[in-house]
């Protein structure tokens, strides 16, 4: 039987009816999550303009767009506490000034350690945001329309990726590189002004001391993992700056862990990964992201250096998957599928169509494009089914005084699951792409470097297919990895639900007062 904690935060966060703004809310909360997306992605169409203008180096631009996504990583288990803690409305208008504020001043740079420096004042102000915004769509959503709600949420994410470059490349054909910032200043205003009028608060007020060693100990842990995972593919995986920043973000990790399991008032309950549904939510929420980092990490690469196109038309050629995600969640029929198969069913569904589009980008790869279209429209289909499944899993099993820290436990995991699937996957890639280079190139650790070795039209062709087949054996790897961890998650969360875990959030951590929520 569900804990007094937890049947009282649940009725903090029920709304009394159904606001008639709620769709409204959930609209102006999607904007302002779009534009944290775009920015993981506009800048990379940006780099020559910055070297020109700014004078920037290779190592200042890789700054300025690591910057952005290791601050936001580090942060967003702190920023789910300090919602829960502080106020989800507040928290979330923090945010967009923040956000916004760092926008303003990434477009009025003048040096690349100005940029860098407002690049990742932006990620503070995106790591509440991301966090924020689920847990409002938790708050302001009952359990019946919150599965449509969470869908067209996490739809966002996949719009994000998809119109980035494009938007990116529009803008800088009419204006200078600031503009890709400065388009943030009015979606951040109009979205201030739609939370302070629409959306109401809550929070969780126990009074318990604020955990501050560890949120440094997350922000240590996931800084140092997530840099290793981007600096890998450049400076090589077996580098002593990739290993020191790996062992770091590791011990991190582990110290957080059992720092967590002794402290009186936890920041994340590590007792949570005692229940099936949890675990099961969690696992298959990985391997989602790692199939979504690794799928368009691959596909990007297929496209323009197997196939040819320009970064442009790679990114328009993409565009199918983004638009099948958002006509899955848009027209609720995710949602509806839901109640009738489960949901284990919903994601061993999704994550088999994920594993098979994946699949078949490598076998049809002699078709062409057209080959490779009916491959995206599979993927995202599966990401679809999965993906808001996959969120809506684990905010359940949270309690919702804690929807804060679920809603940063969910996108630590997309951050983590997306770095894991290009590291990997990438590491495959290249493994298989080295060991099938004709003997003229050998050694060569990239294709540009073994192309400059070549000297006859058929040693560059053998170039080529080794490195198309390098590309299709990873995507066939990611398939079963994906395919094997829809099976994983979909066992533990079956099992869950015959032990009633299903239908019963973890209550409340030892210590812990029940939430109360203050409506604005």
């Amino acid at each position: 039987m569900p804990s007094v904690a937890s049947d009282a935060t649940s009725t903090a966060l029920q709304p009394p009816g159904r606001s008639a703004t709620r769709w409204l809310t959930l609209a102006v909360i999607c904007l302002a999550q779009l534009t944290v997306i775009l920015d993981n992605t506009v800048l990379n169409v940006a780099i020559p303009s910055l070297t020109e203008d700014l004078g920037a180096t290779t190592a200042d631009v890789q700054w300025m767009i690591n910057a952005y996504s290791l601050v936001q990583s580090g942060l967003l288990l702190t920023a789910g506490n300090s919602a829960d803690r502080y106020g989800r409305k507040k928290m979330l208008a923090v945010g967009l000034s923040l956000f916004g504020a760092a926008s303003l001043g990434a477009a009025l740079a003048q040096s690349p350690g100005q940029l860098i420096a407002a690049r990742a004042g932006m990620g503070i102000g995106g790591a509440l945001l991301v966090t924020t915004t689920l847990a409002v769509v938790m708050q302001i959503f009952d359990d019946e329309e919150r599965p449509r709600a969470i869908g067209i949420w996490s739809s966002v994410n996949s719009l994000g990726f998809a119109a980035g470059p494009l938007i990116g490349g529009s803008l800088l054909d009419h204006f200078w590189w600031g503009s890709l910032f400065l388009v943030n200043l009015p979606v951040a205003v109009i979205s201030l002004a739609a939370v302070v009028l629409l959306v109401p608060e809550s929070s969780s007020r126990g009074g318990a001391p604020l955990d501050l060693l560890g949120a440094l100990l997350s922000m240590i842990g996931m800084v140092g993992v997530v840099f290793a995972i981007i600096s890998g593919p450049m400076d090589g995986w077996l580098s002593g700056q990739v290993l020191s920043s790996a062992a770091i973000g590791v011990i991190g990790l582990a110290a957080f862990a059992l720092w967590e399991l002794h402290v009186p008032h936890p920041m994340l309950d590590m007792h949570f990964f005692r229940n099936r549904r949890f675990i099961g939510a969690v696992s298959g929420g990985i391997l989602v992201a790692f199939g979504m980092g690794g799928s368009m990490f691959l596909l990007t690469q297929h496209l323009q250096l197997v196939m040819g196109y320009g970064p442009l038309d790679a990114g328009l050629r993409m565009a199918p998957l983004a638009v099948t995600v958002i006509l899955i969640n848009f027209t609720g029929l995710g949602a509806r599928l839901m109640p009738r198969i489960g949901t284990p069913g919903m994601i061993v569904s999704g994550m088999s169509l994920l594993a098979a589009g994946l699949a078949a980008v490598s076998l049809l790869a002699g078709a062409g494009y057209g080959g490779m279209l009916i491959s995206l429209v599979v993927m995202g289909l599966g990401v679809a089914l999965a993906m808001p499944t996959m969120a809506n899993a684990i905010m359940s099993a949270i309690p919702p005084a804690k929807a804060g820290v679920g809603a940063g436990v969910n996108g630590t995991l997309m951050e983590f699951g997306q770095g894991l699937g290009v590291a990997v996957l990438g590491a495959v890639l290249n493994s298989r792409f080295v060991a099938l280079l004709p003997l003229a190139a050998a050694g060569a650790g990239s294709l540009s470097a073994a192309l400059a070795r070549t000297r006859t039209d058929a040693e560059r062709t053998a170039v080529h297919d080794a490195f198309a087949s390098g590309i299709g054996t990873s995507q066939l790897v990611g398939a079963a990895a994906v395919f094997l961890g829809g099976l994983v998650a979909a066992v533990l969360l079956r099992r869950a639900e015959r032990t009633g875990q299903e239908a019963e959030p973890l209550a409340a951590p030892s210590g812990s007062q029940p939430a109360a929520a203050a409506a604005e």
